[in-house]
């Protein structure tokens, strides 16, 4: 194996190219699984429960079976026959039209017997609250981390800060809802499944219907959108599995809006209670988190505290709280952005009482390497000297003001395999069982092959999205970049050396006299005597070389540092909240695709500014339920809210291939928290920082200044 090339010297890779399937999506050629639509496909479709916790007695589906249109019908699709939030699955159907369909869910009759639910985390985390589950109570045993001696870190500094910090509830909102189209070739198994995860989809759902693995084929090859809910098999696509069985027919069953918004996914909310600790030069000596938060009937509700900074004494308490709503899934870095909410705010609080600059406090307790160069060289490119400058706090009804924040994340590459099929014309297909989730991977699948064989990327095709290809993992925590380039890499390395063994056979000679140059071989001492690529491949004759290759340790890494700078206009007349401009410092490693890289930073950083500003999911505590389940209450960042935004890339190439998909969507909210205060000299302490919320604060610091 050998190491990537030398940014000057590739030729391919880490330059700006546009997507492969770009045109395809631009003309309308692309197919996402709700495109789907074989010949004799029927509609399926879920009853789901209004009751967010409620007994199911009995459903009558007679009515349903009796409607002209009708295929197939399933009562038997809840687990357990207890409900446990509104919109869990009850029943299943299918039909032969989308309106016969709708016809035929209002058709069944279910007997319930409804219970109590709780639908908030305050609520819930009452002591004669109503119990999500019988057996246990609402507030699970803490998760408890610590390091060093907290106690004598608080007693040893000369400044403390302490707060209550909360964040909401945010749903994924995917364009494309969660679903699958399932047809059944005899006794095996197809589904076209709207995933990040073709393998796990494969396996979860053989295990869920008790067959075997082989049996099941799952193919993905275009999404729209995840942010981390599609990593696993959905309860779904195994009713459509046998809806299609029993109706011996393809079965589509894409949920609605609504069920995707209340039972698919979302990132659980916090409470945080903090303090932090340090001594008069700067210096952090302790930190201290007891925090909540809830994931619905699920767990993992967990927030990262302490984030980022370098604190010798340390203490983190968490709960999840169970509440009657929809299960959290995965979503793009979990844990982190309410972390950064919550510390970076700290920091700047305790550089204030300490009389430091926010950015000289985070330099004196920040070791990572890569971050120190990235914090000077983001405050020298924004202007971060204007700080205390700009117009913020005069008496004028708009004030501005800058803000910082920085990110980190973990996760590297992880084994996946790829197979090269070279053909005799010179053309070639590489095979890998990950998903193109968005972020461009079929592209630089061809990229990295170009750069290493050295020849055009129209010769490529590369092939993704199905689980009958050579096994990869999910495309999930900026883990698929680090995992896949690499295995393209030796792949393609591989492909040379076999390619290489059959000039040496026709010239006789070692492989070892032999050199790889510009796409083809040539002998080390005689460049007279050469093959180009097609003469190469013509040597196949007329058997197509097939070479398998793997993830290989040393050509990625992990950890990956960043930070970002923000500028707001706050309106202290209507409380709105404008974002001028976001710098983001991204640590890249080694870029394959500079376009792409750019366009992943970028989206990160909307969904950001959409997460500080915009986005909660309501539940009314009357019903239980979400009551903006819909694109028309539920706000979502636009084009009149899109700020300037600049990415700097910092290259670390010598580092190899890291993700890049979750970091920049983690200090987004919290450098816009930070800018908001040195505009206002308001902290914002709960996120969205809604109008209502930043007149509110407003009033509260002017009524507390009117007292004093």
């Amino acid at each position: 194996m050998t190491g990537w090339k030398s940014l000057q010297d590739m030729v391919v890779l880490s330059k700006p190219l546009p997507r492969l399937e770009a045109p395809d999506k631009v003309a309308g050629r692309a197919k996402y699984t709700q495109d789907m639509h074989p010949k004799g496909m029927l509609y399926g479709g879920l009853l789901v429960s209004p009751h967010p916790a409620a007994r199911v007695l009995n459903i009558d589906a007679s009515k349903v079976r009796r409607l002209p249109g009708v295929k197939a019908v399933l009562t038997d699709v809840h687990p357990t026959g207890t409900v446990r939030y509104a919109g869990e699955e009850i029943a299943a159907v299918a039909a032969t039209s989308p309106e016969i369909l709708e016809d035929a869910l209002e058709l069944f009759e279910v007997e319930y017997e409804v219970l109590p639910f709780v639908a908030d985390i305050e609520s819930a985390m009452q002591e004669n609250a109503p119990r999500v589950f019988a057996n246990r109570s609402n507030i699970r045993d803490a998760r408890v981390r610590s390091e060093g001696d907290v106690d004598a870190g608080f007693a040893n500094a000369d400044a403390m800060v302490e707060s209550e910090f909360r964040t909401q509830v945010q749903t994924h909102s995917t364009l494309e809802t969660h679903g699958s189209m399932v047809y059944w070739d005899g006794d095996e198994l197809v589904i076209y499944d709207s995933t990040q995860a073709v393998h796990g989809v494969r396996e979860g759902i053989a295990k869920f219907l008790d067959m075997p693995v082989n049996k099941v084929r799952v193919i993905c090859k275009h999404m729209g959108a995840g942010f981390g809910s599609k990593l696993q098999p959905g309860r779904y696509t195994a009713i459509a599995a046998r809806l299609a069985k029993e109706a011996d027919a393809p079965v589509k069953l894409m949920v609605t809006r609504k069920q995707d918004f209340l039972g698919y996914g979302n990132r659980p909310n916090s409470i945080s209670k903090v303090k932090l600790a340090a001594t008069k030069d700067g210096k952090l000596t302790a930190f201290y988190a007891k925090t909540y938060g809830t994931a619905g009937i699920g767990t993992n509700a967990g927030i990262r505290l302490p984030f980022i900074y370098d604190i010798p004494n340390w203490k983190h308490e968490h709960y999840d709280v169970f509440t009657n709503a929809g299960p959290a899934r995965a979503f793009r870095a979990p844990g982190c952005p309410q972390a950064s909410f919550v510390m970076e705010q700290l920091m700047d609080e305790l550089a204030e009482k300490l009389n430091m600059d926010p950015l000289e406090f985070r330099l004196k307790n920040d070791s990572n390497p890569t971050r120190q160069k990235e914090w000077r060289l983001g405050a020298e490119k924004f202007g971060w000297k204007r700080r205390n400058s700009i117009p913020g706090a005069d008496s004028g009804r708009y004030k501005r003001g800058m803000g910082l924040a920085a990110s980190i994340w973990w996760p590297g590459g992880r084994g996946t395999k790829a197979t090269m099929t070279i053909y005799p014309d010179g053309t070639l297909d590489i095979k890998c069982g990950t998903q193109d989730i968005g972020t461009g991977t079929r592209t630089y699948m061809a990229m990295v092959a170009a750069e290493e064989l050295g020849i055009p990327m129209k010769r490529i095709r590369p092939m993704l999205g199905d689980s009958n290809f050579p096994k990869s993992g999910a495309s999930g925590g900026s883990t698929t970049t680090p995992s896949v380039g690499p295995a393209i890499k030796n792949t393609a390395e591989r492909a040379k050396s076999r390619l290489m063994e059959l000039a040496s056979r026709l010239w006789g000679v070692p492989v070892a006299e032999l050199v790889w140059n510009g796409g083809g071989v040539q002998m080390k001492n005689n460049a007279s005597k050469k093959l180009d690529w097609q003469e190469l491949c013509q040597l196949l004759g007329t058997d197509p070389l097939e070479v398998h290759g793997e993830w290989v340790e040393g050509l990625s890494s992990r950890g990956v540092a960043g930070c970002q700078f923000a500028e707001v206009t706050v309106d202290t007349w209507t409380g709105r909240i404008q974002v001028n401009k976001i710098l983001a410092v991204a640590d890249c490693g080694l870029i394959l695709n500079r376009l792409t890289t750019e366009s992943q930073v970028n989206g990160a950083i909307l969904q950001g500014i959409s997460y500080a500003l915009l986005e909660e999911r309501h539940m009314d505590p009357s019903t239980g339920t979400m009551v903006n389940a819909n694109y028309g209450d539920y706000k979502i960042l636009g084009a009149k809210e899109t700020p300037e935004i600049e990415v700097i890339f910092y290259d670390e190439p010598e580092r190899g291939v890291i993700g890049i998909g979750e970091p920049p969507t983690i200090p987004t909210n919290a450098a816009i928290a930070n800018a908001v205060y040195n505009a206002t000299g308001v902290r914002m302490r709960e996120l969205p920082m809604t109008p209502d919320r930043v007149l509110t604060a407003l009033a509260s610091r002017e009524l507390a200044g009117k007292e004093d």
